[in-house]
């Protein structure tokens, strides 16, 4: 049985991570930050086991991010609009405390983590978003079988792909990180699907320390 071997990337920081506002599909760039975190991310892949490709969300931050990696590695980059941060509609630019003061009770299904519930203007439910999300990857795992590859995308993609390779549900409370150029690694097999093999290793960005999950 041969498996992918995926190391999967939330992008580096942006402005808009550090303030707490919802960034959704709202094309936001890198800050200085982020753009050191995702060198220091592509430099500690370049040392390892290197890929032999890297798919990136088509959002500015997440290709920024991958196009560090693809640099450091040699390995070449496909922008794949499915691996995207889920649609927030009208609470993207918003911070927490804006959405609790302007949308509370829409505010309060997002807490809960309604699996049906979309965001008002055009956002996505949690159904929807993991479904594209997982859909994304088997096909991109699939065509990698013995392979090792990365994967660039966002915070909620990511927290899409840790509950499907430990078997939690959508409403389970999270306990686990989702720092910007983190490295989180996971197996694929057509038989088992995604399995967990590490998490959250920042080792490679200890001297830029990240703001909390957002």
């Amino acid at each position: 049985m041969q498996a992918v071997r995926i190391t999967a990337i939330r992008h580096g920081e942006t402005d808009w991570n550090a303030a707490s506002r919802v960034q959704g599909h709202t094309n936001i760039a890198l800050n200085a930050r982020g753009l050191l975190q995702a060198g220091r991310a592509a430099a500690a892949l370049a040392q390892g086991d290197a890929p032999q490709c890297v798919y990136s969300s088509d959002l500015q931050r997440a290709m920024q991010t991958a196009q560090a990696v693809a640099d450091a590695t040699g390995a070449p980059l496909h922008a794949v609009p499915g691996l995207r941060e889920r649609c927030f509609g009208r609470f993207e630019g918003h911070s927490f405390q804006e959405l609790n003061e302007r949308f509370p009770e829409e505010a309060e299904q997002w807490r809960r983590r309604v699996p049906e519930w979309a965001p008002p203007g055009g956002g996505e439910s949690l159904l929807a978003f993991r479904a594209r999300i997982l859909d994304a990857v088997n096909t991109l795992a699939a065509a990698h079988l013995g392979q090792h590859i990365v994967i660039v995308s966002h915070g909620g993609a990511l927290d899409v792909l840790y509950r499907a390779a430990t078997g939690l549900g959508l409403q389970d409370a999270r306990t686990w990180r989702l720092g910007n150029a983190a490295l989180n690694r996971l197996l694929w097999t057509p038989e088992s699907g995604l399995t967990l093999v590490g998490w959250a290793d920042e080792a490679h960005l200890e001297n830029a320390p990240l703001h909390g999950d957002i």
